[in-house]
C-alpha cells in the first residue's frame, strides 16, 4: 500500500504541477495588475463592513472559517516538513506562492460568488468549483464535458476532506500530544475520533461558527509567542532573513545544490497551507452576503496573507532563529542528514522541531503550548473539512431523488471522517503526508486548469468593481450587463429589487464630477 500511495503522489506531485501553480499565480497577478498588491485597502475595508442575511453570512464570517480550514497542522507541521527537506529557502519559495496565490484565490472565490445559488432543503448559499465548473460551461458546446467535469471534481473533494486531509490534522495532534505528555498516539486518535464524532453528529455549523472564533484568536496568540521567542534572540533575525533568501537561491554553502527541492517543498507545503488554487476557499466565499462578487474575491485573497505570511512565517522564525531543525538529502528522513542544527536527538520531522525550539525560551511551556495550538487548529480544520465535503455532497445531491439515500451518503462522510481520522493519528507522518498530498493535489490540478479556462467572468467582475468605484459608487453587481450567463441568483435578484422598488438607474461615469458612462448598476 505505501509503494501505492508514494507512486500515486509522485505522479500528481510532479513538476507540472508545481510549473502550473506558480504560471497560474504569475498570470492571475499580471492579468489583474497585481491586486494582491493594489487592492489591500479593499480587503481590510470589506472584512469590516460586510453584513449576514438569513441565507448568507457576513464576509469576516467567511473568512474566519476559510481560516478556520487554512490555518491548521500544515502552517507548523507542514512549514517543519518544508524546512526539513528542502532547507531554510523553502520558505521563500512559500512566501512567494503565498503572494502569487493570492491573485488565484481572488479568481476563484469571485467565481464561486457568481455562480452561488440557494440550498434547496436549507435556503442558504451553496458555490464552489463543482458549481461554477458546471455553470460557467453551461451555455458552451462543452456543457457535457462541464458536467462530467464538475462531478468528478465534487467527488475528489469529498474524498479529500473527508479522508485524506482529516488523516493529516489527526497526525499532527497526535505527535504534538506524544512529544508534550508521552499520551500514546491510538489514545488520541480514540479521543478525537469520540469528540468529533459528538460534534459532527450534533450540529456541526453551530460548532464551526464557534471554532470560526477560536481560531484567530489561537492565530494571534501563536504569532504574538513567535514574535516573543524570534526577538529573544534578536540578534538572530539579520542571519535568519539571510539564510532563508540565500538558500532560497542556492547560494548557502550547507545547502548548495538543494534548489529544486527547496522550490518542490516551498511550493508543496505553500499550497497545502493557504489552499489558493485548491478549491477549498471557494464553498465559504459563496456563502457570504456580499452586493458585488469582487468584494469577497477580496476578502479570500485576504485570506491567503494571513496563513501563509504571517502564521507560516511565525513558525519558520521559531524553528530557524532557534536552530532547532534538520536538513535531509534525498527529501526523505533515511537520507543523509545534510544539516543537524542543535535538535536533539529522536525527534521526527514535524511539530517536534518548533516544540524544542519554543522550549529554548519557555523550558517545559513550548511543548504543551504547542500541542494545545495544534489541537485548536486542527480539530477546527476537520470541522471545515466536513463542511467542505457537505457542500459539495449538496451539489451531488440534485441527481439524488431518495431522502433515504441522502441520509445514507451523509453517514457515509461521517465515517470516512472518522476512520481517517483514527487512521491518521496511528500512522506515521510520512504516509499520513502523503495521503494529504494526493488530496490536495488532485483537486489543485482540477479547479486550477478549470479556472484558467472560465477565467472571464471573474476578470469582469474585478474591472466592473473598480469602476464603480471609481464613480463613487457602493459597487453592486449585475451579470446581464455584463453579458455573464449562468449567473441565476444574481439575476434573479435584480428582479426582486426591482419589484421592491430598490432597483435604481445610475450613471457609471463619476458620480461627483456627473461624467456618463450610460451603463446601468444596482444600488440599495
Amino acid at each position: 500500500m505505501d509503494g501505492i500511495i508514494e507512486t500515486l503522489n509522485g505522479l500528481i506531485w510532479s513538476n507540472w504541477l508545481v510549473y502550473l501553480c506558480l504560471g497560474a499565480g504569475a498570470y492571475f497577478t499580471i492579468v489583474t495588475l497585481f491586486l494582491q498588491i493594489r487592492c489591500i485597502p479593499d480587503m481590510i475595508k470589506q472584512i469590516s463592513q460586510g453584513e449576514k442575511s438569513e441565507s448568507g453570512i457576513s464576509s469576516f464570517q467567511s473568512l474566519m472559517i476559510s481560516l478556520a480550514g487554512r490555518v491548521g497542522v500544515g502552517n507548523i507541521a507542514g512549514v517543519a516538513t518544508a524546512i526539513a527537506f528542502g532547507g531554510p529557502g523553502a520558505v521563500f519559495w512559500m512566501w512567494l506562492v503565498a503572494l502569487m496565490g493570492s491573485a488565484t484565490s481572488f479568481v476563484e472565490c469571485t467565481l464561486a460568488q457568481i455562480y452561488k445559488e440557494k440550498d434547496r432543503d436549507t435556503g442558504e448559499y451553496r458555490g464552489g468549483p463543482a458549481f461554477y465548473i458546471e455553470k460557467a460551461g453551461a451555455h458552451t458546446k462543452a456543457r457535457s464535458f462541464a458536467l462530467v467535469y464538475a462531478v468528478i471534481f465534487a467527488i475528489c473533494m469529498i474524498l479529500a476532506t473527508s479522508y485524506f486531509l482529516p488523516g493529516i490534522q489527526a497526525n499532527g495532534v497526535a505527535a504534538a500530544v506524544e512529544n508534550a505528555w508521552t499520551v500514546p498516539t491510538w489514545i488520541s486518535g480514540i479521543a478525537m475520533v469520540v469528540l468529533l464524532g459528538i460534534i459532527v453528529i450534533g450540529g456541526v455549523k453551530r460548532i464551526a461558527t464557534f471554532a470560526s472564533l477560536v481560531v484567530p484568536v489561537m492565530a494571534v496568540i501563536y504569532i504574538l509567542a513567535a514574535l516573543w521567542i524570534l526577538f529573544s534572540n534578536a540578534s538572530q533575525i539579520p542571519e535568519v532573513f539571510g539564510l532563508i533568501f540565500r538558500s532560497a537561491f542556492d547560494r548557502e554553502a550547507m545547502f548548495s545544490g538543494m534548489l529544486g527541492a527547496a522550490i518542490l517543498w516551498g511550493v508543496k507545503r505553500g499550497i497545502y497551507s493557504n489552499e489558493a488554487g485548491q478549491g477549498t476557499g471557494p464553498q465559504s466565499a459563496a456563502a457570504a452576503e456580499v452586493s458585488h462578487p469582487a468584494k469577497q474575491g477580496f476578502v479570500q485573497a485576504f485570506a491567503v496573507y494571513v496563513d501563509t505570511l504571517f502564521v507560516c512565517s511565525a513558525t519558520a522564525f521559531i524553528i530557524i532563529s532557534t536552530d532547532m531543525y534538520k536538513v535531509f538529502e534525498g527529501q526523505s528522513e533515511d537520507g543523509a542528514v545534510r544539516y543537524a542544527g542543535s535538535l536533539p536527538d529522536g525527534i521526527d520531522v514535524g511539530p517536534g522541531f518548533v516544540q524544542e525550539g519554543m522550549n529554548t525560551v519557555a523550558p517545559g511551556i513550548g511543548p504543551s503550548f504547542v500541542a494545545l495550538a495544534i489541537m485548536f487548529f486542527a480539530f477546527t480544520t476537520v470541522l471545515a473539512y466536513y463542511y467542505l465535503a457537505e457542500v459539495n455532497f449538496a451539489y451531488l445531491n440534485r441527481w439524488v431523488h431518495s431522502d433515504v439515500a441522502r441520509r445514507a451518503i451523509i453517514w457515509v462522510l461521517r465515517l470516512l471522517i472518522l476512520i481517517s481520522v483514527y487512521i491518521g493519528a496511528t500512522t506515521t507522518p510520512g504516509t499520513a503526508w502523503a495521503l494529504g498530498d494526493i488530496g490536495v493535489g488532485a483537486t489543485a490540478w482540477l479547479n486550477i486548469l478549470a479556472i484558467l479556462v472560465i477565467q472571464g467572468p471573474a476578470l469582469k467582475c474585478l474591472w466592473d468593481y473598480r469602476r464603480q468605484k471609481k464613480a463613487g459608487l457602493d459597487p453592486q453587481f449585475d451579470p446581464e450587463a455584463l453579458g455573464i450567463k449562468g449567473a441565476d441568483y444574481w439575476v434573479e435578484r435584480k428582479r426582486e429589487m426591482i419589484a421592491a422598488g430598490t432597483w435604481q438607474q445610475q450613471a457609471a461615469g463619476d458620480a461627483e464630477t456627473g461624467r456618463s458612462g450610460g451603463s446601468t448598476v444596482v444600488t440599495s
